[in-house]
């Protein structure tokens, strides 16, 4: 028997910026569903350590699920690809109800026709954090990148389409979406150290999920 997709009325929509846009809970409401789904995938994939394309240790743990998957594994492979360059198995496939979760989230957002082949799962333990950047690598810039957060807060840094330019801070709770796409899609932005605290589903960590076509062109 599948889920529904939303359980309760949702909060309306927050405009964030040109193409971006706030979904307030929506992740919260099915919460229980979200975080043992991820763990159904992190049983097959466990966490592992994550580093930038230079060699140098990230502070976040990372896995994947999908068609694709992020590697952020340094020299040895940084960068979309269909295995895991550590162990050289396939990603395990995406779950339905991540799929569609995605699909509806984006939908809301203002981009139908959403359809991930790449969900990545960022694992934040207190301290850990995420520089400024942007997401550069997928085939079609036209699809937007869908951002659940789980588990304690953060304190994302939203920037502009230069690294340079001005930042504002937004603090994301525990089931709020972030879609941004359109004029917003290369958009900088990043994670501040996450700040101690214990939360009552994930104990002293953040759960961000990110759904993207890596490449999939997007008819929306």
């Amino acid at each position: 028997m599948s889920l529904p997709l939303f359980d309760t009325e949702p909060q309306p929509a927050q405009p964030l910026a040109e193409g971006a846009v706030l979904l307030r809970g929506w992740a919260a409401r099915q919460d229980a569903a979200w975080i043992a789904t991820v763990r159904q995938v992190l049983a097959q994939q466990p966490l592992q350590a994550a580093f930038t394309a230079g060699g140098r240790p990230m502070s976040v743990r990372t896995s994947n699920c999908g068609e694709w998957g992020w590697a952020a594994a340094g020299l040895r492979g940084y960068g979309y690809t269909r295995s895991d360059p550590l162990s050289g198995r396939p990603w395990p496939a995406m779950p339905t109800f991540l799929q569609q979760q995605a699909q509806a989230l984006a939908a809301q957002a203002g981009y139908p026709g959403f359809d991930p082949d790449v969900c990545l799962i960022n694992a934040y333990a207190v301290g850990a954090r995420m520089g400024l950047h942007h997401d550069a690598d997928e085939r079609d810039k036209a699809a937007p990148i869908v951002s659940v957060s789980l588990g304690l807060p953060c304190h994302f840094v939203w920037g502009g389409l230069q690294r340079s330019d001005p930042v504002r801070s937004l603090r994301l709770e525990h089931g709020d979406v972030l879609v941004w796409g359109g004029a917003s899609r290369m958009v900088f932005h990043g994670v501040r150290p996450l700040p101690a605290g214990q939360h009552h589903l994930l104990g002293a960590e953040r759960w961000n999920l990110t759904f993207r076509m890596a490449q999939r062109p997007y008819r929306g």
